[in-house]
């Protein structure tokens, strides 16, 4: 079967695909402070890999093999970073500031189950109603969302924080209760 120079390159880039989005996922789990499950997954990993490095190594002289192994590499990236966008592992925190200092804009997040602290903030015309919120990075694209509906103007900038501690928000994601007894808009 291996004589097969088409199931070669095959089986290299589908070796290098699984070996590499592996590699993604470990290096994101680590990241995470994740590291048993990234241990475990390393162990996957650098099997896959001494497999489809042993198979290229022993036919160095097709060059086709090694743009299978370099193809596969890429595509695993690609495929490891699309694994990863769908897990949505951890939390991010959104700052936001609006024009519109009225506070109604933190209760209509909170009303949606967002842990949401909020300021008055001084900006260059006048003053602002500053807003940080932090959610699980599942809800990103929601809370996107339900800011733009409130205010289109917003200026927001996000970030993942590296540790957590403390606060009614962490208290409420250990108890699960996050986004479970969000208040339901009133039907007319």
């Amino acid at each position: 079967m291996l004589d097969n120079a088409i199931i070669m390159i095959l089986i290299i880039l589908s070796v290098n695909v699984f070996y590499v989005s592996f590699s993604t996922m470990r290096v994101i789990l680590t990241l995470k402070g994740r590291k048993y499950i990234a241990a475990v997954i390393g162990m996957f990993e650098i099997t896959i890999y001494t497999l489809g490095l042993g198979l290229v190594l022993q036919n160095l002289e097709r060059i086709e093999n090694l743009v299978a192994y370099a193809l596969g590499y890429g595509i695993g990236v690609i495929v490891g970073s699309k694994i990863e966008e769908k897990l949505a592992l951890g939390y991010i925190t959104v700052n936001v500031v609006s024009k519109d200092p009225e506070l109604s804009f933190t209760r209509q997040l909170r009303d949606k189950g967002y842990g949401v602290t909020s300021w008055i903030a001084y900006g260059m015309d006048g003053d602002r109603l500053s807003m940080q919120i932090l959610t699980p990075r599942k809800y990103e694209l929601q809370l996107y969302q339900a800011i733009q509906e409130i205010d289109p103007k917003a200026f927001i900038i996000t970030y993942e924080p590296k540790q957590i501690h403390g606060g009614f928000w962490v208290k409420q994601v250990r108890k699960g209760r996050l986004f479970k007894n969000v208040k339901k808009p009133q039907e007319k």
